[in-house]
């Protein structure tokens, strides 16, 4: 069983940065996507930001971005930690949620939740005005 855990959410101004962290309970990782959703009240969970622990996508490369967040997120990961990490810049109101990072094994390009194995608990980010 794969442990995901989270940290790294707040409370930071509009324009402001967070990074997020989810760290891996298992040595090797290298076949997996890991991929970070929110989820704001009344809304369906998104996909955000999505990154392969290797190689890369045929479509997408080695990492994705969801239009709303592209040129202001970004993935990336440390193998020696088993960490992936989204860096999240020029934050605005709306970024506002409750964000989860999820591994599907298969390494998958997907935007599905349901094609998601393992999940972290979730880390509040709040974007005051």
């Amino acid at each position: 069983q794969v442990q995901l855990v989270e940290s790294g959410g707040g409370v930071v101004q509009a324009g402001g940065s967070l990074r997020l962290s989810c760290a891996a309970s298992i040595a090797t990782f290298s076949t997996y996507t890991v991929g970070w959703f929110r989820q704001a009240p009344g809304k369906e969970r998104e996909l955000v930001a999505a990154i392969r622990w290797s190689g890369s996508w045929s479509v997408h490369g080695s990492a994705y971005y969801a239009d709303s967040v592209k040129g202001r997120f970004a993935a990336s990961r440390d193998n020696a930690k088993n960490t992936v990490y989204l860096q999240m810049n020029s934050l605005k109101p709306e970024d506002t949620a409750v964000y989860y990072c999820a591994a599907d094994r298969m390494g998958r390009f997907t935007a599905s939740p349901n094609d998601y194995d393992y999940w972290g608990q979730g880390t509040q980010v709040t974007v005051s005005s």
